[in-house]
């Protein structure tokens, strides 16, 4: 594979932010062994389903240990490493460890299976894997084997957990005597710290390259917004390597705090409930179909106490101002909406905003240097209160893409201005109300999925001709899928079921199968002839019944 370096912000722009004191010249290495240092025996991590209760001592130990049985391995700074590791504590080892070397960790989601954990190890020509053995009734040393017979330069894959099977334990890893001191050749504050992967509304995820010195802005920041500080408790319920829980102000903010994190094993309240009374949890972030589930819980009243829990944050997807009224008096706690991406923008309401901004709106930026734009087709500016499309830059929105120039010459302006695919209205406060997307990308339940890359799996069924993925509303997810499919001439109509089976045993992720899947004849098309994705979304929102699919 040819390399492109990645784009970066200019001179100009880079001297602005380290003289306003945005970047700081930190690296996350260099962030624990602080902290270690300064509260050695202040827990870090607590892994119930693990069992583990780690210090920042503990913790920062475990980090150099890993990163010297890392090197002695051949893992080199620069090297790519995809992580796929659920809620357990070994995620923070790993990634500290990858920190503190250089190599970038790659980061997937568990739900990921064979599709794009071979594209991710290929197009980033991963040098190791990291996986944890089963969870959730998964075998993810299956999909290892399949996956590593297929990437030449997929050296290693190491294993979390007690049966490593054919390949090497990460516990095995581990130097038992390293250096404490820093690689001479470790990362500089600026050099990029992992790649994240975009929502992404065509085919595949574009991977997003994220710096020391910007990523750390933006926890610093979102610390200070939503109160983080040593004493905080940050319960970690949705999948620690999704954007949202690792900083907004997630698990890095909290470390970068010198607070506790609590990683709980499942969302469901039947578990976290019982984690905030134990552990004295202060903040969580959830994605609003599980916010629903709580506040319904809660208001149907629960054994345990609640009362530690300060602030709820909700994310991932636009939460409806009722669903948002119900926060309050359901758990007892501050709501703080949350709108952002992995590229880079966050936004947050503040909390001593009034209500009726916190209900209806999805907050305004971190930082003084966020540059806004809210512009028409045209990329003319449009005034506060009216709709239209959403551009950004800042000191930790990215300026490209990895390895992706001819989708960044699409996805930013000449003058480095991120197209976010989201349709706002800026109020007068300088607070964002979402739209919706311009981009042909579904949000379900916070989960993004590309129709494209869907699209594709349907039209290797051998029944079928053509196939468009749209999303409809849902009281529930915000949006589900659903698949139209026209079939070949002669070819018998399969039942819906099959059709999401065939795309199942593909190796999609489940939450991107279709929910629902419709047979029709042909499908509507616009003046120039193009297929109308306008008018099968319309069609959905009025033929939608889940009885059907």
């Amino acid at each position: 594979m040819t390399t492109h370096p990645t784009p970066t912000w200019p001179d100009e722009f880079a001297d602005r932010y380290r003289a306003a004191g945005h970047w700081r010249g930190e690296t996350f290495g260099s962030m624990l062994r602080d902290r270690a240092e300064a509260h050695p025996d202040r827990t870090a991590v607590v892994d119930p389903a693990g069992g583990h209760r780690w210090s920042y001592g503990e913790l920062d130990a475990r980090a150099d240990r890993l990163a010297a049985g890392l090197r002695s391995r051949g893992i080199a700074k620069g090297d790519r490493v995809v992580v796929q590791l659920p809620n357990i504590a070994e995620f923070f080892e790993v990634v500290f460890a990858l920190f503190r070397i250089g190599a970038l960790p790659v980061f997937a989601l568990p739900a990921h299976r064979e599709t794009e954990i071979r594209y991710f190890c290929e197009f980033t020509e991963a040098a190791a894997y990291v996986i944890a053995g089963e969870h959730g009734g998964h075998d993810y040393r299956t999909l290892a084997a399949t996956v590593r017979a297929d990437v030449p330069t997929l050296r290693h894959v190491f294993v979390a957990g007690p049966d490593a099977g054919a390949f090497e334990a990460l516990s095995d890893v581990a130097a038992e005597h390293p250096a404490l001191t820093e690689p001479d050749d470790g990362p500089e504050p600026g050099d990029l710290a992992f790649l994240q992967l975009s929502g992404g509304s065509t085919g595949v995820p574009k991977l997003i390259p994220r710096t020391h010195d910007d990523y750390l802005y933006s926890l610093r920041g979102s610390n200070e917004i939503c109160a983080v500080d040593e004493d905080s408790v940050y319960l970690c319920v949705l999948p620690a390597a999704h954007n949202f829980p690792l900083s907004s102000p997630g698990t890095l903010g909290a470390l970068y705090a010198g607070a506790r994190v609590v990683m709980c094993p499942q969302p469901s309240p039947d578990v976290a409930f019982p984690l905030i009374e134990r552990e004295g949890v202060t903040l969580t972030g959830l994605v609003p179909p599980l916010a629903l589930v709580w506040t319904e819980a809660a208001a149907a009243g629960t054994p345990y106490d609640l009362d530690s829990l300060d602030i709820l944050l909700v994310g991932g997807a636009k939460f409806s101002e009722q669903a948002a009224r119900r926060v309050r008096p359901a758990l007892g706690c501050a709501l703080q909406q949350v709108f952002g991406m992995a590229e880079g923008l966050v936004n947050y309401t503040r909390l001593d905003d009034p209500e009726e901004t916190i209900v209806t709106t999805q907050g305004r930026p971190i930082s003084p240097d966020d540059e806004i734009r809210v512009v028409d087709d045209a990329d003319e500016d449009v005034p506060d209160g009216e709709p239209g499309h959403l551009l950004t830059r800042g000191p930790y929105t990215i300026r490209g893409y990895w390895n992706a120039p001819e989708h960044n010459r699409r996805a930013f302006t000449e003058d480095g201005f991120y197209r976010t695919g989201d349709i706002v209205r800026r109020t007068e406060t300088g607070h964002l109300v979402v739209e919706g997307r311009a981009k042909d990308q579904i949000n379900r339940g916070g989960e993004k999925i590309a129709a494209e890359e869907v699209e594709n799996h349907l039209l290797a069924h051998p029944a079928v001709h053509d196939a468009n993925v749209v999303g409809e509303p849902d009281p529930y997810l915000g949006e589900r899928t659903c698949a139209y499919v026209i079939l070949r001439s002669g070819a018998e109509q399969p039942r819906p079921v099959a059709i999401k089976r065939f795309v199942r045993d593909r190796g999609l992720a489940a939450y991107k199968v279709p929910d629902r899947v419709e047979f029709v004849t042909e499908f509507p098309q616009t003046g120039v002839g193009k297929i109308s994705k306008k008018d099968l979304r319309a069609t959905a929102r009025t033929d939608g019944d889940p009885a059907r699919a």
